[in-house]
């Protein structure tokens, strides 16, 4: 089976043009109908994503399926292709294997060892399969990419750190609370990290929100998105001591959060720990207010210092995924190579033996009367002979399973060694 992969990612093409080249979820079944069933496609499966579309086929032996994919692409989007050729990507054989295998690991993804791709991957296959667009070689790579990705998840930390300053402060709250469950969320400043900071909160288990902002509308409509509480910029002083974490990110230019406000507010809450997120430059909270018992500030320099130290983690990670990577490609091509070319090597080692049982027995006359002995060492030969023919050509057929030429070096030996059909 040969396999072929034409894509366009974050790598290769900037966002206006990936949007042009998207295909909703929507669209898939229709599509996957009309790619397999143009001559020569026998499976494909499309993963569509804000980042990436890759379109996998296999095709028949024989056929050049370039061709048929750059037509399927022309008339699915209705535009000609020219203008987008130098996005495009192309694997062929064992490299789309490795391809799949990467991708479904976050391993080619924009923030490495993130964890949505696998389950958009998941979505992918199953959307190919309840086409009837993956039943064969093609459907057992992409089921076995899915494997790779929970393996990669369950022998590495590749995804286990944060890379975003947001997903930064979450940690660091989980360090010092423990649980986030029932936790106060205070958010000084409707900023955009802000915004991220607090999503991440809440799908973390904190669940009141309140908001503040100089423009109160502002205020009003984080809060709404969050299912929280505004207040107005000049009550939210009072209200501060309330929060468990407080994300500050105004425009101030002047320290809004003093050292002295927090002791007062410490006090009131029977010193129970306040966690300040200060992503505002100029800072908003006070350095001082760290040296508080109970009180935990974080800059913006901090929270990078932690990404930081995160990304180098999850590259260390990202060289043992690889490396699971390339042996379940082999492993995986071993396994097809040995299904696909079951019935060819039958076939030949049956007309090899055919041979070599007629050439004795046209022999044996000549041969004389051998004791059993002897023809027990004529029969192992005979038998090493043809074993040492057939390695090479069972082995190299063997390691190009899903290559492009695969099929026509399957049919080659078969010629060659006079096996029919």
């Amino acid at each position: 089976m040969n396999f072929i992969l034409v894509g366009i990612s974050h790598h290769t093409a900037p966002v206006e043009v990936r949007e042009r080249m998207n295909i909703h979820e929507s669209r898939l079944p229709a599509a996957l109908t009309d790619l397999v069933a143009r001559r020569g496609i026998r499976e494909g499966m499309i993963l569509s994503t804000c980042n990436r579309v890759d379109l996998a086929a296999a095709s028949e032996d024989g056929v050049e399926a370039e061709p048929e994919l750059r037509r399927f692409l022309t008339e699915l989007h209705r535009n000609d292709l020219a203008p987008y050729e130098q996005y495009l990507y192309w694997r062929r054989g064992r490299d789309v294997v490795r391809h799949l295998f990467r991708v479904a690991c976050s391993l080619d993804s924009m923030i490495l060892g993130e964890p949505q791709i696998l389950g958009q991957f998941k979505q992918a296959f199953a959307a190919a399969s309840e086409a009837g667009a993956l039943n064969g070689a093609l459907h057992e790579v992409a089921r076995q990419a899915l494997a790779v990705g929970r393996r990669v998840r369950r022998e590495t930390a590749l995804g286990t750190t944060a890379v975003s300053a947001s997903y930064a402060a979450v940690e660091l709250a989980k360090k010092i609370f423990g649980s986030l469950e029932g936790k106060t969320v205070f958010i000084l400043g409707a900023g955009k990290m802000s915004e991220l900071a607090a999503r991440h909160l809440i799908s973390s288990g904190a669940t009141s929100i309140l908001v503040t902002n100089r423009t109160y509308e502002r205020a009003c409509e984080l809060a709404q998105a969050f299912g929280g509480t505004p207040v107005r910029f000049e009550d939210a002083f009072e209200q501060l001591g309330r929060a468990d974490i407080v994300i500050s990110s105004t425009g101030s230019r002047e320290v809004l959060v003093t050292r002295e406000r927090v002791e007062r507010m410490l006090a009131a809450r029977k010193q129970r720990p306040m966690f300040f997120v200060d992503i505002a430059v100029p800072r908003d909270v006070d350095p001082a207010v760290n040296e508080l018992n109970n009180a935990f500030v974080y800059d913006i320099d901090d929270l990078e210092a932690v990404v930081a130290s995160n990304r180098k983690q999850r590259e260390r990670e990202a060289a043992w995924a690889e490396e699971i990577v390339e042996e379940e490609v082999e492993r995986t091509l071993r396994r097809l190579a040995s299904r696909d070319l079951a019935p060819t090597i039958v076939a030949l080692e049956q007309r090899l033996e055919r041979i070599r049982a007629a050439e004795i027995e046209r022999f044996r006359g000549r041969l004389g009367n051998l004791d059993p002995s002897q023809n027990e060492a004529v029969d192992a030969l005979t038998r090493g002979i043809l074993n040492k023919i057939l390695h090479g050509p069972i082995t190299e057929m063997k390691n190009g399973a899903g290559d492009p030429e695969h099929g026509a070096l399957v049919q080659l030996v078969r010629r060659i060694f006079g096996v029919n059909d």
